[in-house]
């Protein structure tokens, strides 16, 4: 598109299949042509906060898609790279990013080593909550993922990374030591009945791809209700939430723990009142009702009483004008006030020495 920030594609095919491939918070997509001799392209895109792929109807092409692949059916369908924010982005090439780890999902063993073989690295003198976002270490892991992760196993957010995992570590050894023959089925079942942090930053993850629906898709309101029905923390009614070091917000429940950011007071997210159809609304006063509050607290007049106030009044009135007519001075007629006026303006600028205007 006119807007879209990544680079232009160089790839010209009368058809071609698409493949991809994800690894972390990547996706890399592969072109290849069909029954010709050119060579593949490939893409890797980063999604930022808001990117996503749909397919749809060339003739209902939705805003923001800023690449666009189309296919041979009658009518066409597009399949697009859409990104309001324009966080994401896509670059030319099968790499993956530098400085990305192992993926949590699809290299979760090598993930996992990578993690606890790095403890001295500085990333983990920093809070669990802001290490769980280093890509170095937790590829694919983000902001409501971090909080799904740490609410489940009761961990403060601000505590030390490094004293998190070394406990991890402890742990597996002591494991180890009990259990040297121990095998992948019985690990697997231990994983699941009592599952440490980094084996949930796979299995909460899979939680929401596995399903038959993408429960984080915003566009089908079924889905997204879903979504928001599987989250146990994140964004939900009763937690509190402060910004980290970085400015992210994080959400959790309790204490926040001792590497909290100073002078931030945790906030509370309030339920939202759902408003009940059949509820009455009620009737708010109008501004002249309110400013005539003594009126409306008078006892009732009788018929004759009321007849003898407005007697009364349209005397009085008669009597004020009267009075009005009377006291008022003899106004001159329009052009000899206009006259007067100019006069009176020019002896004064005169007294004050100033030069006539031209």
């Amino acid at each position: 598109s006119a807007v879209g920030r990544g680079p232009e594609v160089p790839f010209n095919s009368e058809a071609y299949r698409i493949s991809a491939a994800a690894r972390g918070k990547e996706l890399r997509l592969t072109l290849t042509p069909l029954g010709s001799a050119g060579a593949p392209q490939e893409l890797v895109f980063r999604f930022g906060m808001s990117g996503s792929f749909r397919l749809c109807p060339a003739e209902q092409l939705p805003r923001h898609a800023h690449l666009r692949f189309r296919t041979r059916d009658t009518p066409p369908l597009v399949l697009c790279f859409i990104d309001v924010r324009r966080f994401g982005s896509w670059r030319l090439g099968d790499a993956w990013q530098e400085g990305r780890g192992p993926c949590v999902l699809s290299e979760y063993q090598a993930f996992r080593e990578n993690v606890l073989k790095n403890l001295d690295d500085k990333a983990f003198d920093k809070p669990i909550c802001e290490a769980l976002l280093n890509q170095k270490f937790f590829n694919g892991i983000g902001n409501y993922l971090r909080a799904e992760i740490l609410y489940r196993l009761k961990i403060p957010p601000f505590e030390k990374a490094r004293t998190v995992l070394e406990a991890l570590k402890e742990q597996e050894q002591e494991r180890r030591r009990k259990n040297p023959s121990l095998t992948l089925s019985k690990k697997l079942k231990l994983m699941r009945e009592n599952p440490d942090l980094l084996e949930l930053c796979h299995t909460v993850p899979m939680e929401v791809i596995s399903t038959e629906k993408n429960l984080s898709d915003p566009d089908h309101s079924d889905n997204y209700a879903a979504f928001k029905s599987w989250l146990q923390c994140y964004l939900v009614p009763g937690m509190s939430s402060l910004r980290d070091h970085s400015g992210r917000t994080v959400w959790f429940q309790g204490e926040p723990g001792p590497m909290a950011p100073k002078g931030q007071a945790p906030r509370k997210k309030r339920a939202q009142v759902e408003s009940d159809p059949e509820a009455v609304t009620p009737k708010v006063p109008s501004r002249a009702s309110r400013r005539r509050p003594r009126a409306a607290a008078k006892p009732p007049v009788s018929a004759e009483e009321e007849e003898e106030e407005a007697g009364d009044g349209r005397r009085k009135g008669r009597a004020r004008r009267r009075r009005n007519v009377a006291a008022a001075p003899t106004l001159p007629e329009p052009e000899a006030q206009v006259k007067a006026e100019r006069r009176r303006r020019t002896s004064a600028r005169r007294g004050r020495g100033e030069a006539g205007s031209l």
